[in-house]
């Protein structure tokens, strides 16, 4: 019974205060039902339900205003939101389609000063293709597509547009394998072009190369361009193979230690050309003339 009579006791005020609501909202209708039926001629009931409804409906307002902004700076964000990831959509696009532009204008130097070397070189050449490479220390190799089919044979000079790349160790019919010029096995005559001091060209790997046997008092200086002996028949002479660095001269013994800059990037071979003999050139143009011979 006790509990029945607190329940009825709390329900009582709320009664109370939804019924007087409810007369303020009807108090409130009739003025305006009132001020509509005047025509616009209100009393003075009237304007105190304006001074009560006034600062109302300014905050509505302002909540309501408040509400649209936020709905048009969610949608601005969300919007913006698309907008960035379409344009990194592009920008990755754009990044890929730059490299291929850089890849295919290097292509292009790159075929066309080996274009204009083809032009001025009065020697017999095949142009090869690096088809793959042995990594191997002491014996650096490059695989190339011609052999004794095109006329290559051992012991022919390998080089390019800036220098001598190696020299053919190996042939088959299709394939040759080239020994690399800085390989630690490799050995070059070689002369200083300015002061015309000779010494052994011997490959240091990813070192590039070291000239041995040069006498402490000879002309030697950095900057200093080495090319070809042409001593023994096998390299012809006056062909590049790199710039002196360093120059170190010891205290004991009676030679310097050079260091020497190869002229070629042997990280970057693609193409390269093989020195033909007049007469392999002869018989490779007689076969290729001669459908019989071919077959």
């Amino acid at each position: 019974m006790r509990k029945k009579n607190n329940d009825r006791k709390k329900k009582t005020p709320n009664r109370v205060g939804r019924i007087f609501l409810l007369f303020v909202l009807f108090i409130v209708l009739i003025f305006l039902l009132l001020g509509s039926a005047t025509g616009g001629r209100f009393g003075f009931f009237h304007q105190i339900t304006l001074e009560g409804l006034g600062p109302l409906q300014a905050v509505f307002t302002k909540i309501s205003l408040s509400t649209i902004r936020i709905k048009n700076r969610y949608i601005s964000l969300w919007n913006l939101q698309e907008e960035n990831n379409q344009l990194r959509q592009e920008l990755a696009t754009y990044h890929t389609q730059l490299d291929e532009y850089r890849s295919a204008y290097s292509r292009n130097r790159f075929l066309e000063t080996e274009l204009a070397f083809k032009r001025k070189v009065s020697f017999p050449s095949l142009m090869a293709r690096v088809v793959g490479k042995d990594p191997s220390f002491w014996f650096q190799t490059l695989i190339v597509d011609r052999g004794k089919n095109d006329g290559v044979v051992k012991g022919m000079v390998a080089r390019n547009s800036r220098g001598v790349v190696g020299q053919v160790v190996q042939v088959s019919d299709n394939y040759s394998k080239i020994l690399l010029a800085n390989a630690p096995s490799s050995a070059i005559d070689a002369i200083v072009q300015k002061s015309r001091v000779r010494g052994i060209l011997k490959g240091a790997g990813e070192q590039g190369y070291i000239l041995q046997y040069v006498l402490k008092n000879a002309d030697v200086k950095e900057g200093d361009r080495i090319v070809t002996a042409g001593i023994g028949g096998v390299f012809p002479p006056s062909i590049t193979l790199g710039t002196v660095s360093k120059v170190y001269s010891k205290r004991r013994g009676m030679f310097q230690e050079i260091e020497v800059m190869p002229a070629v990037d042997f990280n970057r071979l693609e193409q390269l050309y093989i020195n033909l003999s007049e007469e392999q050139l002869v018989i490779e143009e007689f076969r290729q003339s001669s459908p019989s011979l071919q077959e």
